[in-house]
This record gives structure tokens, sequence and C-alpha cells, in this order.
């Protein structure tokens, strides 16, 4: 059996950005490797967001702070419809009702999480976007989804 190791977001030595950033005491993350797998590890329980690890030993969850939220659009896939990529490598299909706008950021909001797009994932996703009396809306296959 694997020893389980928790550490509380109060004990957690990194944190997360409302940019998306991982920061410890020396500042951001730097090195894409790391950062990507950072991402990948991302979980979510009742006790809210950790990265997770597993070893043939050792089972590590570690809580960590978050400014705005854990998750972030990261990439947009353009199939059927269009997919959204997250930071821990999850996909979302677009839906345009779970879209809204805060604080001049675009977000998701699914049952579980509450999502931000990058600025990459909205350079990708500006081509279909249209603004109207102030009204923001996507046009994807001729279809017009209104934003609230």
């Amino acid at each position: 059996m694997r020893k389980q190791i928790i550490v509380s977001k109060e004990e957690a030595v990194f944190w997360m950005d409302k940019n998306g950033n991982w920061n410890n005491e020396h500042g951001k993350f730097e090195h894409p490797k790391i950062i990507k797998y950072f991402n990948s590890s991302i979980k979510k329980d009742e006790k809210g967001y950790y990265v997770h690890q597993v070893s043939d030993e050792v089972e590590e969850k570690v809580y960590f702070h978050y400014e705005d939220t854990a998750l972030f659009v990261v990439d947009i896939k353009e199939k059927e419809g269009m997919i959204f990529v997250l930071n821990n490598n999850d996909t979302v299909e677009f839906d345009s009702e779970q879209l809204f706008v805060k604080d001049d950021n675009l977000y998701f909001q699914t049952p579980e999480h509450m999502v931000k797009f990058t600025p990459r994932a909205l350079l990708k996703i500006s081509k279909f976007m249209e603004e109207k009396n102030g009204q923001l809306s996507f046009v994807i296959n001729g279809k017009i989804h209104h934003v609230e």
C-alpha cells in the first residue's frame, strides 16, 4: 500500500496567480516542462484544487492557493464545433450558455469548475467573436451564440 502525503494550502510552497502562472518564493516558474507537469497534475475534490503525484511508494496531494481560478483554456481545437483544451489537458465542448464575462475576462462555468481563457486562447477564439451594442456573441457555423 502506498503512503499518502497530504499538504494543506497553508503549507504549500507554490501557488497560481490570476493568469495561470505557477509561483513560489523565488518568483514565477520558468521551465516549460515543470509548468506542463504541474498543470497536468491539477485535480479537484471536496477540499479544493490540488496537484496530484503518484509513485510506487507514495501518493501525494498538495492543495494550493490560486488567485482567480485553477483552470484555464489554453488552446482551442476546431472540429465539429469547438473544443476547449484546458491547462490540465482536459477538454470541454463549446457551450455558449456556460460563457460569461467578468472584469473584462472571458470565462465558462461547468458544474464543477470556473475556467478562464488565456490570452492565447482568446486570440484563437476571437475570429468567432462579435460585439454589437455591448453584447458579446460568437458566430459558429452560421449560428449566433450570445454571451450573458
